[in-house]
């Protein structure tokens, strides 16, 4: 069975080596570029607000990374700053960057899902009115920070003052020919793999001839499940992203 890995190039290698020890012809075709910022300058000042702020909140791996390359050198993080990550990637590259274990929040492992709503719901009583907040994200390919807005929403109805600052920017791929070979060949046939409904839509402005009714995914949200449906895939399965739970849903395509 090949399985059509879309995540972005660092983190497609991880997930096609893990997918391969488990017996699946796994192929990386990574569908969002991760490309630093423009101008460091934004987030350098983020990093001088940082010990002011009840918490900051990163959005993905990613995010984590590059806010933390920006890093001055020599900066411990701010013993009174929680750290918030929406997953267990997030959480993984806190902890690598530094961030001591006691100051992060993460949904549970055995959480159903891993985004700003689970995330919330654990740390949201830690905000009181007048808490600054600064959301670590993306941005597009001009640098514009991006995303959605539910969270910081839910901070500001809370009373905290929202930051947010793009720690990298994301892009539509460039794909070489072999890579576009791989996704012509997926089109019938295979199994896709998405974490990002971005990628899903870049699947498709690149290739827009390309029928999907012959190929199945795997979402790793509701959200991301039904940008697959509305993109024409013809079978679509839900998983939690865990190369655990992935592989379980792959399994039950044998």
């Amino acid at each position: 069975m090949r399985v059509f890995v879309t995540r972005p190039e660092q983190e497609a290698r991880r997930w096609v080596d893990g997918l391969i020890q488990r017996g699946f012809d796994a192929q990386a075709v990574p569908l969002i570029a991760i490309l630093p910022v423009q101008n460091a300058a934004p987030l350098q000042a983020a990093w001088e607000r940082l010990a002011g702020c009840r918490a900051a909140m990163f959005v993905s791996g990613n995010a984590v990374r590059h806010f933390f390359a920006a890093a001055p050198a020599g900066r411990p993080w701010p013993a009174a700053t929680r750290a918030w990550a929406t997953g267990a990637g997030t959480l993984s590259a806190l902890l690598a960057s530094g961030v001591p274990p006691e100051c992060v929040d993460a949904p549970p492992a055995d959480a159903a899902q891993f985004d700003s709503e689970t995330l919330w719901a654990q740390a949201g009583v830690q905000v009181r009115p007048g808490d600054r907040v600064l959301i670590v994200r993306g941005g597009d390919a001009a640098g514009a920070a991006t995303g959605r807005d539910w969270l910081a929403d839910r901070l500001a109805a809370a009373g905290a003052i929202v930051d947010t600052v793009a720690s990298y920017r994301r892009a539509a791929p460039v794909l070489d020919q072999r890579q576009r070979a791989r996704v012509e060949a997926g089109a019938d046939g295979g199994v896709w793999l998405f974490s990002s409904s971005e990628a899903i839509g870049h699947l498709g402005s690149l290739f827009p001839a390309l029928s999907w009714d012959g190929a199945r995914a795997v979402a790793t949200h509701p959200r991301i499940a039904q940008a697959a449906r509305d993109a024409g895939f013809g079978v679509v399965c839900q998983s939690r992203p865990s190369l655990d739970s992935v592989t379980a849903v792959l399994e039950s395509f044998r």
